[in-house]
């Protein structure tokens, strides 16, 4: 059965089911480091004085460059049977 309070439960077919944006742009940073981010994906957030604050601002702004973003984590998730 579901439980509505444990948002990182099986049963959403969205990978991003649960995961807030700021995770994904903290998990992002771990595992690449502003610099390489900022080549993978080319938005000046990234770039130029980088801040996790800054980047959240304009995604929640920009959907193109979150959509970039989002993908990005998802294509580096490990694959999970489901």
């Amino acid at each position: 059965m579901s439980d509505p309070q444990n948002p990182h439960q099986p049963g959403s077919k969205d990978p991003l089911h649960g995961i807030t944006l700021e995770e994904i742009v903290t998990t992002l940073v771990e595992r690449y480091g502003w610099a390489e981010l900022g080549q993978l994906i080319d938005i000046r957030c990234f770039q130029l004085e980088p801040s996790v604050s800054s980047s959240l601002k304009f995604l929640r702004r920009t959907p193109w460059a979150r959509k970039k973003v989002e993908d990005l984590y998802v294509l580096g998730r490990p694959w999970r049977p489901t």
